[in-house]
């Protein structure tokens, strides 16, 4: 017997209806690539989406045809998030800081047949429009006035003039929930990279989830800023939860530095901010000189990698603020857990509680993960046993576009399909997952594993230390040792050897690292992640000392 409830698909389209007519004079300000502040609200963007969808549909843009951005956080933007999926086309957000080559792969490989891009990226734009034959329309994100002359891009349009020509009248479609609404391509470290395709029902079920009080707790009291690129896994989803849940919406645009980030969260009274570590550890590098203290910031999520324990202290002791520890990747939509301590935890000391926190959290409703050894058997949730982190639910992908890789998922006993995430991670009893190390990362010393994660933290709690990246280098009798690659904080000072006492009675002796190698800075990746491979390869000359 089937339910008698009435049938209505789950469609990106009703998130902006419901903006529109449930909150739809909440406010989105946006800092422009022109440098201003641009406002306006939830009626206005749902009336530039439907303009935007009779200009796809003047196209004659087919079902499910690719539409790309190259662009920042701002307004248009997010109309392009609507606009294109709403009318059942895919979303194709392109990250612009891949390298040229990969980006004009990317286009075709996605056979994107519109590319709107922020004025910013124009030159990148010129080095790959010849390269990317199936793009049959090439827009710029701006003004009319504003549109560069000469750019020697065919038939170059300005998004004003283009969207601004048709009605704000359209009636979204209904179709399947299952149809896919926007792509995004994986980093590619190895290999071309592969995009994960999100459906109109995942991106739904996943802007629920995002929103719960156990995960971002979003609210219409909330004002929020999305540091998180909208290039980078769809800004995590906020922007569709913003939608549902009718939050005031910030967004930084191309200013990422700490001084301008600092500036509008004050300005836009923001209370709720979300970004990979690396963006904070600006904002803090920023404001602990010039003494300056957070007047509305209560909470941010931290991800992307893994926040170190250091930043978590100094956002709670010093600001009032409290970290979301949170973990996810581009084939999760992207959230998995998200930190936040249970009825129990509160009654204990705040150095315990820290202890919790450090961890990436707990899987939210809609995502199940497990820990299996080398035979691929659950290994126990006692917070002590490492294992590869395996993953399954309804915003997990199943495969990739055009069947990239093959089948990545690993069945079970039962035929079920978990997607192995690369992590190598433990779980306790209570459920809280902690990542110790991508399983390419972690080093193997003696039979042993050792934690590079750990080694960064603890380097990281020093304070002539601003960042650093732990490697395995072959050793002759214990197959890797450790060592800790670290870049100073400006006017600080710190030797090898005070720095390798740093570490004890932090962590087992034989954990401690080898050496410590100081250096300028270390490589940084299209997502804000450090790429260990760039590093080992300048690195590559490098010998232990004593060998």
């Amino acid at each position: 017997m089937l339910g008698l409830m009435q049938s209505q698909p789950l469609l990106i389209s009703s998130l902006i209806e419901f903006a529109e007519r449930h909150h739809g004079d909440a406010e989105i300000v946006s800092r422009r690539v022109e440098g201003d502040i641009h406002r306006y609200t939830y009626r206005d963007l749902a009336a530039r989406a439907r303009r935007l969808a009779n200009a796809l549909d003047d196209l004659k843009l087919q079902f499910s045809d690719r539409v790309a951005t190259l662009a920042w956080n701002g307004y248009r933007h997010m109309e392009m998030y609507f606009g294109v999926s709403g009318s059942g086309r895919v979303l194709h957000t392109v990250n612009p800081r891949l390298h040229p080559d990969q980006i004009a792969w990317i286009i075709n490989h996605a056979e994107d047949q519109v590319m709107c891009f922020d004025a910013t990226f124009l030159p990148l734009v010129q080095a790959v429009h010849a390269r990317c034959p199936t793009v049959k329309k090439w827009v710029a994100l701006c003004d009319a006035d504003k549109l560069p002359a000469d750019t020697g891009i065919p038939g170059l349009t300005s998004y004003e003039a283009w969207i601004g020509a048709q009605s704000s009248d359209y009636a979204w479609p209904e179709f399947d929930e299952n149809s896919a609404s926007s792509m995004c391509y994986t980093s590619g470290t190895t290999g071309n990279p592969k995009a994960a395709l999100y459906s109109h029902r995942s991106t739904t079920l996943h802007a629920y989830a995002a929103a719960l009080p156990d995960v971002m707790c979003l609210s219409a009291r909330d004002s929020v800023l999305p540091v998180v690129p909208m290039f980078h896994v769809n800004a995590w989803g906020i922007p569709y939860s913003a939608a549902l849940t009718g939050c005031k919406l910030v967004f930084p645009g191309p200013a990422m530095d700490g001084k301008s980030i600092y500036e509008l969260i004050e300005a836009e009274k923001v209370s709720y901010a979300a970004g990979v570590p690396t963006v904070w550890q600006m904002m803090l590098g920023h404001m602990k000189p010039a003494g300056l203290k957070f007047s509305t910031l209560r909470r941010t999520v931290i991800g992307g990698s893994a926040c170190p324990p250091a930043m978590i202290h100094a956002f709670k002791e010093d600001y009032g603020v409290e970290v979301l520890h949170a973990w996810g990747m581009t084939e999760m939509s992207p959230l998995g857990t998200l930190c936040t301590l249970k009825n129990k935890h509160l009654v204990m000391s705040k150095d315990e509680q820290m202890k919790i926190l450090q961890k990436q959290g707990r899987a939210i409703y809609g995502v199940d993960m497990k820990i299996v050894g080398g035979d691929g058997n659950e290994l126990p949730w006692d917070g002590k046993t490492y294992g590869d982190l395996l993953v399954k639910g309804p915003w997990i992908v199943g495969s990739y576009f055009k069947g990239e890789g093959g089948d990545p998922l690993v069945r079970d006993a039962q035929g079920r399909g978990w997607f192995p995430t690369g992590d190598v991670a433990t779980i306790d009893a209570d459920g809280f997952m902690q990542i110790t190390d991508r399983s390419k990362d972690v080093i193997k010393s003696g039979g042993e594993w050792i934690s590079s994660i750990d080694i960064e933290n603890i380097a990281m709690a020093h304070p002539a230390i601003a960042m650093a990246a732990c490697v395995g280098m072959p050793h002759p009798k214990w197959d890797e040792r450790p060592i800790v690659a670290v870049v100073k904080r400006p006017g600080t000072e710190v030797t090898r050897e005070e720095l390798l006492a740093f570490y004890e009675g932090k962590t087992a002796k034989w954990q401690i690292p080898d050496d410590v190698v100081f250096v300028d800075a270390i490589p940084i990746g299209a997502t804000g992640k450090m790429l260990k491979t760039k590093l080992r390869e300048q690195l590559k000359d490098y010998k232990l000392p004593g060998l």
